[in-house]
């Protein structure tokens, strides 16, 4: 249930969600219309996002990073990795309210902002750890794992291949340049037994620019 208050902050410039916004989230939209304004809000004054952010909030990040959840089963267990405002995390677990959704964030100051946000969205399927993804190892096992933004994807590897469980995947939000990063992960890969990156563009039939979620499968 949402209940808590708001700061006043002034959110008139707060980007208006494209068409079929609604219908991308169904019964998840007023949680997803909470969630951006925590963003405008308290994302903002808590340094999580840049007030710059505000007017492509929805379309740069919170449906950028919803899209990854085509590739998710409520069966999963997603460690969602440098969570930070809780993308794609957040989004993924209102899409997916049956699974399971670790979001794992070092940061004191951005934990204490998730634990807010989270209680105040009603996500009883989102669990938040405080730690590096790296000091899991023998703690958690995950289905798969997220990440957006953070670092390469040969750091990403190495972070992550411990924390996932047989035919995990790592699904990571890239850039334009993701395949000179992808270039370098080829002795990763065959050290950690992982598939061949596959590049997937997404715009889940509501992004002018689309999303690139790039897959790795653990063999």
């Amino acid at each position: 249930m949402c209940s808590s208050v708001l700061p006043m902050t002034d959110i008139s410039a707060l980007e208006v969600p494209p068409a079929g916004t609604e219908a991308f989230f169904g019964a998840a939209y007023p949680a997803a219309t909470r969630y951006a304004q925590h963003l405008a809000t308290t994302g903002i004054e808590w340094g999580l996002i840049g007030p710059r952010e505000i007017d492509r909030l929805w379309t740069r990040h919170i449906l950028n990073c919803a899209v990854v959840a085509e590739f998710i089963d409520d069966s999963d267990v997603v460690g969602d990795v440098g969570s930070g405002a809780g993308l794609p995390g957040i989004p993924i677990a209102l899409l997916r309210p049956e699974t399971q959704v670790v979001l794992i964030e070092p940061m004191e100051r951005r934990v204490e902002w998730l634990k807010m946000v989270v209680e105040d969205l009603g996500l009883d399927n989102v669990r938040i750890v405080r730690a590096r993804v790296e000091e899991l190892v023998d703690e958690e096992m995950f289905t798969v794992v997220t990440s957006r933004a953070v670092k390469a994807m040969t750091t990403l590897i190495e972070w992550t291949h411990e924390v996932m469980g047989p035919d995990g995947r790592i699904l990571a939000l890239k850039g334009a340049s993701v395949e000179a990063e992808l270039a370098k992960t080829k002795k990763l890969l065959k050290r950690y037994r992982l598939s061949q990156p596959k590049i997937h563009i997404v715009d889940g039939g509501i992004l002018d620019i689309p999303s690139r979620v790039v897959e790795i499968v653990k063999k």
